[in-house]
């Protein structure tokens, strides 16, 4: 068991949340503050404001790990007089990291949209917006028949072995492996200078291009060769398209009215805005965190009775309204549901590295508006 520093941290939180999944230009990454401290206490928050940031020193927090980055637009001065310069310096007075996950984050299993769709209970919900999709390859190596079930096991924690809804899955033969130890080689089995014959196993499994770093780490790692006999092929199907906002349908179909009132109800609201026939069925739902905005026809398409999403704008609701598509604004703040969300997997990861460190959500409230 060890203390962490932010770095480790970080590296467990990219795992679940990869920076390559962000949209373009968004300000993701360390933004505040330096990773390479020791750090006990690790806060998770939806935002960063000055509120947040006294909950932070008051509970020794020396990373924060925000969905909403605090710098989202560059800024040219820091003047320490303003409200936003003032929670600047508390951070780095207090030596406090802050590192944000935006759309990756939203883009992510397990991430925010996800988490929207399991609170509302939606039956196999898929991505909505397609944003990206993961080239695959096929690791095939080779090893002693005595170590095949342990490097199968190692390969599989790393990421790879991921097919659809299946994990660890990998293929094994039995064959013979020949080689002869050369000069200055410190072989496993045999020795320098004789054709050894061993009884080995060729494991096939295959994992996304982007963890390949991890996987064959794992492999060398676990592997009791001096030097590992492995090959990596390219594969022409993809992984499964990951993107923003969910889709899926009800277990029972309600009424725009009943389904709205749960919202309300699920996301912990005052009040949320509707748009369309408060008496329509509803069976088929569509949410997306944040802006929905630009995905109102994309919602239309592909069958929902329903798009839930936060800042909806006047104009785009009469849009919707025209394409027959029932709104409900849950206002931004519903992306709360990612501090408990990120923080119980956060915990998790770090528990199963052996790492003794605190991670919990934030209590602060963010919410800048108030139903009169």
């Amino acid at each position: 068991m060890k203390t962490p520093n932010g770095h480790a941290i970080i590296q467990l939180f990219e795992q679940f949340s990869p920076k390559h999944l962000a949209e373009e230009g968004d300000p993701i990454g360390l933004q505040i503050g330096r990773l390479n401290e020791k750090v006990e206490n690790v806060m998770v928050t939806l935002d960063v404001l000055e509120n947040v940031v006294d909950e932070a020193i008051k509970n020794n927090v020396k990373l924060i790990i925000a969905h909403h980055p605090p710098l989202f637009r560059s800024l040219k001065a820091i003047h320490t007089d303003t409200y936003q310069g003032r929670m600047i310096e508390k951070l780095i007075k207090n030596d406090i990291a802050v590192y944000a996950a935006h759309t990756n984050l939203d883009v992510a299993k397990g991430g925010v949209n996800d988490l929207l769709a399991d609170a509302l209970g939606l039956v196999e919900p898929s991505v909505l917006v397609p944003t990206y999709s993961e080239e695959l390859r096929k690791l095939v190596v080779f090893v002693p028949k005595e170590h095949g079930e342990r490097l199968r096991g190692a390969l599989a924690g790393a990421g790879a072995g991921h097919i659809g809804a299946y994990s660890d899955c990998s293929f094994t033969t039995q064959g013979e492996g020949r080689f002869l130890p050369g000069e200055g080689t410190d072989p496993y089995l045999g020795e320098q200078g004789r054709l050894e014959v061993a009884e080995e196993e060729r494991i096939e499994t295959v994992y996304p291009a982007s963890i390949e770093g991890r996987v064959l780490k794992a492999m060398v790692t676990n592997h009791p060769y001096e030097e590992v006999a492995y090959d990596i092929y390219p594969l022409e199907n993809k992984a499964p398209a990951m993107g923003l906002g969910r889709i899926g349908s009800l277990p029972e179909g309600t009424t725009l009215k009943e389904f709205a009132l749960r919202v309300k109800e699920v996301f912990g609201m005052d009040g949320v805005k509707v748009t369309g026939d408060l008496q329509a069925p509803v069976n088929k739902v569509a949410v997306l965190g944040g802006d929905g905005n630009k995905f109102i026809h994309a919602a239309k398409r592909q069958g929902a009775d329903v798009f839930i999403s936060g800042d909806i704008y006047y104009h785009t609701a009469h849009d919707a309204m025209m394409l027959g598509l029932n709104v409900i604004d849950a206002g931004h703040h519903i992306e709360k549901i990612m501090k408990d969300g990120v923080a119980q997997h956060l915990a998790k990861a770090c528990a199963e590295k052996g790492y003794v460190v605190n991670v919990f959500p934030s209590a602060s409230n963010t919410n800048p508006f108030t139903f009169m």
